[in-house]
């Protein structure tokens, strides 16, 4: 009964939501413009707003009426500050985004453990540990899974977890540093361009692509990631409880599930149907349910979304939207 009373209240909610946006766009954009041929355009945004408070309404019923008590929060693709990607590998994991995710879900009254599903090659050092030391801060366990890949600063921000959990044909590993420095001088010097440059330091255009390394300036800038690497294999070593000289004795391999298992990279393999049993004792229910955190958009966004969907449905037929209304439609890196 109760169920069924949630389930009249989530869906009384979304209705009056979606009727409610209606009644706004139809006035912003029949009502009021009558006098010009709004036409084709005004009924278009009148449903791109009545998707967009369909999109608002479902948010805010999912809200009042929770009936889940994992949040889940997934790191994919190469992990930067802002989700921009690597040069020439555009998109990707944004450590401010998930941050951002991670505090809502401690702060979500109904969420008592998080679940962080990782397939990542890895990415920027400050990046992965900001989002390492907010999953260590969550109020409640946390658990990683790794999917396909979880290597580098994605092992770095499993370190935050209590778990870690891998499936038996997951690559894991990776634990190292690496950067990359494009060099041009040949080039510079084969087609006669020529430059001028004015330093005050002596390391100061290290990593000048028009001019040739020296042996001091590239045993200088070793020094520098060496220091990087020294500080991530403590890391691994005192978060994983593991031997620091077997984890630098690693040499940033990359291991397969079962390898990492039997090395102590990972807690124990499993796959996700197990991982949720495991988060269910670890909150002492019978069964869990998980509620994915995502991006919050702003209104600007949701409307976006909205108008997207309807020009998809001006193509590919209404239920395409209904069946659709969230709209799912220096290299420096951890290695």
């Amino acid at each position: 009964m109760g169920d069924t009373l949630q389930s009249f209240g989530q869906l009384g909610i979304v209705v009056v939501g979606a009727l409610v946006a209606a009644a706004v766009g139809v006035a912003l954009f029949v009502l009021v413009p009558a006098r010009t041929s709004a036409g084709t355009l005004g009924v278009f945004l009148v449903v791109a707003t009545a998707l967009a408070g369909l999109k608002v309404a479902g948010d805010l019923s999912g809200s009042l009426f929770a009936d889940y008590n994992v949040g889940e929060v997934e790191v994919s693709g190469p992990i930067t500050a802002d989700g921009g990607g690597m040069p020439f590998r555009p998109g990707g994991a944004s450590a401010d985004e998930l941050v951002e995710q991670i505090e809502r879900a401690d702060a979500d009254g109904n969420v008592d453990a998080l679940l962080v599903t990782l397939n990542t090659p890895g990415g920027q050092p400050v990046a992965s540990d900001d989002i390492r030391r907010a999953i260590a801060g969550f109020d409640g366990p946390a658990v990683a899974h790794a999917k396909d890949l979880c290597a580098s600063g994605g092992y770095m921000i499993a370190c935050g977890c209590d778990e870690f959990v891998a499936h038996e044909d997951s690559l894991v590993g990776s634990i190292g540093v690496i950067a990359n420095q494009r060099k041009f001088a040949e080039f510079a010097d084969r087609y006669g361009v020529d430059l001028e440059r004015f330093v005050g330091g002596e390391y100061k255009d290290t990593l000048d692509p028009m001019k040739p390394i020296s042996d001091d300036e590239r045993a200088y800038f070793q020094s520098v990631i060496d220091d990087s690497y020294d500080s991530f294999v403590d890391l691994v070593a005192e978060s994983r409880d593991l031997d620091r000289e077997f984890v630098a004795d690693t040499e940033a391999r990359i291991y397969h599930g079962r390898q990492a298992n039997a090395n102590g990279l990972v807690d124990w393999l499993g796959a996700r149907d197990e991982v949720e049993e495991r988060l269910a004792d670890r909150v002492d229910v019978d069964e869990v349910s998980v509620e994915p955190f995502e991006p919050e958009q702003g209104l600007g966004e949701k409307l976006s979304i909205g108008a997207q969907a309807v020009a998809h449905a001006f193509g590919r037929g209404v239920a395409g939207v209904v069946a659709d209304r969230d709209g799912s439609v220096l290299e420096f890196e951890l290695k």
